[in-house]
């Protein structure tokens, strides 16, 4: 388990990132037509996993603005922007901000939360992802983690980047 912050009160997660040279857990998201996007739907490329609480939150929704910027200039790469919303509520909102170079996967029916240690066990949260990133290489092993120390912070997006 690892513990992380909201506006300094601590909380814990289900487990922890997986390590840094390892096999990423396979997942299944729910995409923004309700669809399957699978880890086998992106293998061959790097992939940036940018796992937030909810797109209804100014940090989150700063952060999927962030990769979407930052991932239009990247060859072979695909960010998936990762949270509990609904397919609904992700795809409103890059919709409304003319979001197009990431994707979106909720986990509403799925145990990635659980599978990649960062579902929050406890808090206000509860049951909602830790703010974090994983890097993938084009085989699925981890490259890079952050899990953010304090929630209402953005991750790393420079080491994140830095890692492909």
């Amino acid at each position: 388990m690892a513990t992380v912050t909201l506006k300094g009160n601590p909380f814990t997660t289900c487990g922890d990132l997986p390590a840094v040279g390892s096999a990423a857990p396979a997942f299944t998201l729910t995409g923004a037509d309700l669809g399957d996007l699978t880890s086998a739907d992106v293998a061959g490329k790097r992939v940036v996993l940018n796992i937030f609480p909810s797109v209804d939150t100014p940090t989150c929704a700063t952060s999927v603005r962030k990769f979407n910027e930052k991932a239009a200039s990247l060859d072979n790469v695909v960010v998936i922007c990762v949270s509990a919303d609904l397919p609904f509520a992700m795809a409103r909102f890059c919709g409304a901000e003319g979001l197009d170079n990431v994707k979106v996967g909720s986990v509403f029916r799925s145990g990635f939360g659980e599978d990649f240690g960062v579902t929050f066990a406890d808090g206000p949260l509860k049951g909602l992802l830790s703010r974090s990133v994983v890097v993938l290489d084009t085989d699925g092993k981890v490259l890079h983690t952050e899990q953010v120390a304090e929630t209402a912070d953005e991750p790393d997006y420079e080491a994140a980047l830095n890692a492909l």
